[in-house]
């Protein structure tokens, strides 16, 4: 299998330490609010990574963290906590914001077909070993403390600059990092963050003697070290997190433990939406209900993520969404087809998943699947690799209800009775329910209405 590694800036082979225990780290969401269609890029792509894990014979251990603390809205270490913005906005406290907005992550999640994690992290169930690894850091010389908090010395961590090839000499704060004059480099960053007084954060832990809570980087850190241990063999995330949150990862963990954080680190790209910027304020974030009341099915939208290379920038519009729920319709009549009668297949899944191993190549093997005649074993091999249709088994894509069938059958025996008329009133009954005929010499083929 092969990965684009940030480590290396290069394709390169992967093969796990451990084929029954490949562990994988995927940086989740911050649950303040509605996860948007730009959001789950990442978890689209990530779930077939995990897939193509499987289907090379080894068996993924996935952890996803849940942020629900530390995330301020700058990203670094200044502005409101994101889910204390939350709070203020609904009338209600952090925790239930937590709560409801992680249920209905997952319920967006699920809709998608993705694969459930192994282990789902909450941020704040990990407070003791947080304030452990501060301590340890601090035992090790890497922190310094200022009057909001206590931070990781930048200078200390000699590779710091090199995963994101960062130009520390001419870094300006404001730009990558927030100003502070506390600082001793522009780079540096909080791994606890002190609650100022007069400040508002109801998410808050007693430590070193004041009340606090921890930066954003160090959670993934953190997670990381309890639930798997280094080296972990992927670490996997959006693109934008390579200059900050990644390059912060690496530096505080491998400063701690003296250990490899990752093998691999592995980025999907940026995605516009109607060529601008997602942004709330432009009114462009669609969540998967939003895509849903315009007529398109959670997996509409997956598919149409899917026909693109994870690390090829994007852009959503509404006409080539509508063409991938044309696909995907026609996909599942392909499927239906292979349930009516035989099909010669011309598919090969060796070549097929040699085309997935190779950096996730979706779109390629999306071309080989549309230019092959694939049996009932093909689709649901395919369904494997990318959870198109059911969740393991394809049977749920082809399920008329009895009703159904019965018009089907009594349509059949007015066209043996030469009664048309019936036989045309039975065919618009159908397809009122999305359902077409086509008549054939080896008798009826029902397909559904693109």
């Amino acid at each position: 299998m092969k990965l684009y590694n940030q480590l290396s800036k290069k394709v390169e082979t992967f093969k796990p330490l451990d084929p029954e225990n490949v562990k994988i780290y995927t940086c989740g969401p911050t649950v303040y609010s509605y996860a948007h269609i730009g959001n789950f890029f990442s978890y689209i792509y990530w779930d077939l990574l995990v897939r193509v894990i499987k289907l090379n014979g080894w068996t993924p251990n996935r952890v996803l963290n849940i942020t629900d603390v530390g995330h301020l809205a700058s990203d670094a270490d200044d502005g409101e906590d994101k889910l204390e913005k939350g709070a203020k906005r609904e009338g209600k406290t952090v925790y239930e914001i937590a709560d409801f907005y992680t249920a209905a992550f997952l319920d967006d999640y699920r809709a998608l077909k993705l694969t459930e994690p192994d282990q789902l992290a909450r941020a704040t169930h990990f407070i003791a070993q947080d304030m452990d690894l501060v301590d340890r850091l601090t035992e090790k010389g890497y922190t310094y403390e200022t009057s909001d908090g206590i931070y990781f010395d930048t200078s200390l961590f000699k590779t710091y600059a090199d995963f994101a090839r960062l130009d520390l000499e001419n870094l300006k704060e404001g730009a990558r990092v927030s100003k502070n004059p506390e600082k001793k480099n522009p780079s540096d960053f909080a791994v606890w963050k002190f609650v100022r007084e007069g400040e508002d954060h109801a998410m808050q832990w007693e430590y070193k003697g004041r009340p606090g809570y921890p930066g954003w980087h160090l959670e993934c850190s953190t997670i990381v070290h309890e639930l798997l241990g280094e080296p972990i063999d992927i670490h996997a995330g959006g693109i934008d997190h390579i200059p900050v949150h990644h390059t912060n990862e690496i530096a505080q963990s491998e400063a701690v433990f003296e250990k490899q954080m990752a093998r691999f680190w592995i980025h999907n790209n940026h995605v516009t939406i109607e060529n601008q910027k997602v942004s709330k304020s432009l009114g462009n974030t669609y969540t998967l209900e939003d895509l849903e009341e315009k007529g398109f099915l959670p997996l509409d939208f997956k598919l149409w993520v899917l026909q693109g290379h994870y690390q090829g920038t994007r852009n959503f519009n509404f006409e080539d969404l509508v063409a991938a729920k044309n696909r995907r319709l026609s996909w599942k009549n392909r499927v239906a087809k292979t349930f009516q009668m035989e099909i010669e297949s011309t598919f090969d899944r060796t070549k097929f998943l040699e085309m997935l191993s190779d950096n996730l190549a979706s779109p390629e093997a999306f071309a080989y699947i549309d230019a092959s005649e694939l049996n009932y074993d093909d689709w649901d091999y395919v369904n494997q690799a990318f959870g198109i249709f059911g969740e393991t088994q394809i049977e749920e894509v082809v399920d008329l209800t009895a009703g159904e069938k019965e018009i089907i059958a009594r349509r059949e025996e007015a066209r043996k009775n030469k009664d048309y008329e019936k036989s045309d009133e039975l065919r618009a009954e159908l397809e009122k329910s999305g359902i077409t005929i086509k008549d054939t010499p080896s008798g009826p083929l029902w397909q559904y209405m693109l």
